[in-house]
C-alpha cells in the first residue's frame, strides 16, 4: 500500500460492534478471563492488554501507523516528543557510556544533557553537524549514540543521513534522527540506515495545536530495550491523545503537501526582498544544504528561518506588527506560527551555545500554515 492508504486503513482489530472507525478505549485497566490468563499475560507468554501504561488499543494503533510510515519494525508513544528522546537516551545509555549530539537541536534535548545525563555519568559532545571531518575526532571507545535532526530546530540544517549512518555503522554506533520537521511523508530516516526514528507528534503528526505525544520508531530489539523504561518510569501516551494522532495520520500527506507549497513561495518571496538578509528553507536553490535535501526529502516542509537586516530590533517590530499570524513557541498547526527562538525555544541556551548552533539574536522561525498563501505574505511586514 502506498503512504496516503496506510495511513488510513491501518487500524486495530474492529470489536464486536464492528465500527468503521477504531473507537477510542478510554480505560487505565483490563480484566482477565481467569487466574491463569491473568498470570499468562503477566508471564508475557501471551500477548493482551493488562494496563493502560503497558499498552492500550487505541495507543497501540498509533503505533503500528507510525512505524508502517517510517517502514520501520516496530514504535513505541509516548506522551511528548521529549519524553520520547529522555526515554531512548535512558534506555540505551549507562554510566560510562558516551553520546554524540549535533549541536544544532531543540533548546531541551541540550538540558537532558546538561541537568540529567552528567549527573548519571554519562558523557557527551557537541559536534558541528555540517562538519563530518570534525566528527571522527570525537568519536570514543564508548561512543553509544548518534543523535542528529535533520531539518534542524530552527536553522534549519541539512545532514546527510546515508553518510551518517555509514560513519555509525564504521563505529558500531547507533544513529538516531529526530525526525519532526520532515515527517515520515517527506522522509523516512530508517530507510536510509539509521537505527532509530524520533518524532515530537504534538507538531505536524496531531498538525492543528490540540494533543501532545510523541513516537519512537526503531527494530523490535531496540523497542525492547525501551519498552520497560516505559512500562516503569510511565510516560505513555494517553488513549484520547493516541486517538486523536491516529486520525490526524490520515490527512497527513494531504495537509504536508500544502505546508510544502505554501512554504516554498514564502520562501522565495522573502529571498527577493530587500529587507531580509538570510532565508533558511531546504528546497530553495541557494541553501547550503539544498543537494542534500532534494536527495532526501519529498519536499522543503513547512518551516523557514530567516533574519532581517535591521537585526533584532527589525525582527521585534515585524512580530509585534502580525495582524494574523500566531506568536508561539509550537510549530506544525494548520495556523502560520511565527517564533523568536533566542528568547522562547533556545532562550534557556548560553548565548555562546546558541552561537554555536547558529541562533542569532535576530533570527525568526516561520511555521507556514494552510492559510492562503497571499494573507500569509501580506502579513509579514518586513519594513
Amino acid at each position: 500500500m502506498k503512504f496516503e492508504t496506510k495511513a488510513i486503513r491501518t487500524q486495530t482489530d474492529r470489536s464486536q460492534h464492528h465500527e468503521h472507525s477504531t473507537p477510542i478505549f478510554a480505560t487505565s485497566s483490563f480484566v482477565f478471563d481467569d487466574a491463569e490468563h491473568m498470570r499468562a499475560l503477566f508471564a508475557n507468554e501471551e500477548t493482551g492488554n493488562i494496563y493502560s501504561r503497558f499498552t492500550n488499543p487505541s495507543v497501540r494503533e498509533f503505533e503500528l501507523k507510525m512505524a508502517a510510515l517510517e517502514e520501520g519494525e516496530n514504535c513505541i508513544a509516548t506522551s511528548t516528543g521529549m519524553a520520547a528522546i529522555f526515554a531512548t537516551f535512558a534506555s540505551l545509555l549507562k554510566s560510562g557510556d558516551h553520546l554524540l549530539m549535533s549541536r544544532a537541536v531543540f533548546g531541551s534535548t541540550f538540558k537532558i544533557n546538561d541537568d540529567y545525563l552528567a549527573k548519571w555519568g554519562i558523557e557527551y559532545d557537541y559536534l558541528n553537524p555540517l562538519d563530518m571531518h570534525q566528527w571522527e575526532s570525537l568519536v570514543k571507545p564508548t561512543t553509544r549514540l548518534l543523535y542528529l535532526e535533520t531539518p534542524s530546530n530552527p536553522g534549519l540544517d541539512i545532514i546527510d543521513l546515508k553518510a551518517a549512518s555509514d560513519f555509525c555503522r564504521q563505529h558500531d554506533i547507533l544513529l538516531v534522527v529526530d525526525n519532526c520537521f520532515a515527517t515520515p511523508y517527506l522522509q523516512r530516516p530508517l530507510t536510509v540506515g539509521a537505527d532509530i526514528s524520533i518524532h515530537s507528534a504534538t507538531k505536524y503528526i496531531d498538525g492543528q495545536g490540540r494533543v501532545m505525544g510523541g513516537a519512537i520508531i526503531a527494530s523490535n530489539e531496540i523497542i525492547e530495550q525501551i519498552y520497560p523504561f516505559m512500562k516503569n518510569a510511565g510516560p505513555s501516551l494517553s488513549p484520547f491523545n493516541a486517538w486523536v494522532l491516529s486520525k490526524s495520520l490520515e490527512t497527513l500527506a494531504i495537509r504536508m503537501d500544502r505546508h510544502c507549497e505554501n512554504a516554498r513561495k514564502v520562501a522565495q518571496w522573502l529571498e527577493s526582498r530587500p529587507e531580509v538578509s538570510v532565508v533558511k528553507y531546504p528546497f530553495l536553490p541557494s541553501n547550503a544544504g539544498y543537494e542534500t535535501a532534494i536527495k532526501q526529502m519529498k519536499a522543503g516542509g513547512g518551516m523557514i528561518s530567516f533574519e532581517l537586516k535591521g537585526g533584532l530590533q527589525a525582527g521585534v517590530k515585524m512580530i509585534d506588527s502580525r495582524q494574523m499570524m500566531s506568536l508561539s513557541a509550537n510549530l506544525g498547526d494548520t495556523r502560520t506560527i511565527i517564533t523568536h527562538p533566542a528568547s522562547s525555544t533556545h532562550s534557556k541556551l548560553t548565548p555562546e551555545q546558541r552561537h554555536a548552533a547558529g541562533i542569532s539574536d535576530g533570527l525568526i522561525r516561520l511555521s507556514v500554515g494552510l492559510e492562503h498563501v497571499t494573507d500569509i505574505i501580506d502579513d509579514l511586514h518586513l519594513s
